[in-house]
């Protein structure tokens, strides 16, 4: 009984207590009531399209309700040469999962501004959005009750899924996306296209090793980890940290 005590020791200092922290922090932030009162529209984050070539986007706001001091949710953006809008590809808990430009693709998510969490543009980015809407396509869990809250699949599998199809791209997800961890269909020991490992227990606990991640150990979907050449610390909850940036 007490080494079980001394072996939970440690998932508690790692885990939950930074968990328990953030949850203090956000406790005092303001949040609307419900989705109804929530605000959905543009925060104005991404450049206008008429001045965007092409490009590629990662944004990732936090969740609404109490899930937001340890989540978020993550969205992919794409502009092809020529057209005069964004498209936004997302997955939501509701009907059928797989959503195109059903909000604003720069749009607050439970009143929460998003972020740009990765993005590329010109002649490079206009190799890979063919590759990623092919990603997108091919996604797995689009019908109706395929959507699981946790540990997944659900909003930030999908992305992490789609990235994972397109190595080019070198993105590692954000530490905050619960469900970036639920294993790829069948593989819950998986070498990806850009090089890392990555071991799942039904994206209930795990370790990724990888160049764009560093070391990551994942529990409950709480993400701690470190990445020596890019000089990140990740703190469960909170994200991960490049110095002062918060990234």
């Amino acid at each position: 009984m007490t080494f079980l005590l001394k072996l939970l020791r440690w998932p508690a200092l790692i885990f939950i207590l930074p968990a328990i922290a953030h949850l203090g922090i956000w406790s005092f932030k303001d949040k609307p009531s419900s989705w109804r009162h929530a605000d959905w529209s543009s925060a104005g984050v991404l450049p206008h399209p008429a001045i965007t070539n092409q490009g590629i986007y990662v944004l990732v706001a936090r969740t609404g309700g109490l899930k937001g001091a340890f989540a978020t949710h993550s969205w992919i953006v794409t502009k092809t040469r020529g057209d005069s809008h964004y498209n936004r590809y997302d997955v939501v808990g509701w009907g059928k999962p797989v959503r195109k430009n059903a909000y604003p693709p720069d749009g607050r998510w439970f009143s929460n501004a998003p972020r740009i969490h990765f993005h590329i543009d010109g002649d490079e980015a206009g190799e890979m959005i063919g590759r990623v809407e092919t990603a997108i396509a091919n996604y797995k869990w689009r019908a109706r009750g395929d959507y699981t809250l946790w540990p997944g699949p659900n909003s930030n599998t999908f992305v992490a899924i789609v990235l994972r199809s397109v190595p080019q791209l070198k993105i590692a997800m954000p530490t905050t996306a619960i469900g970036r961890d639920y294993p790829s269909p069948g593989k819950w020991i998986e070498k990806t296209k850009a090089g890392s490992w990555r071991a799942s227990l039904a994206g209930i606990a795990g370790i990724v090793v990888g160049p764009a991640e560093g070391f990551e150990i994942n529990f409950l979907g709480l993400v701690a980890g470190f990445n020596i050449s890019r000089r990140e610390i990740k703190i469960p909850a909170f994200g991960t940290y490049s110095f002062s940036e918060n990234i």
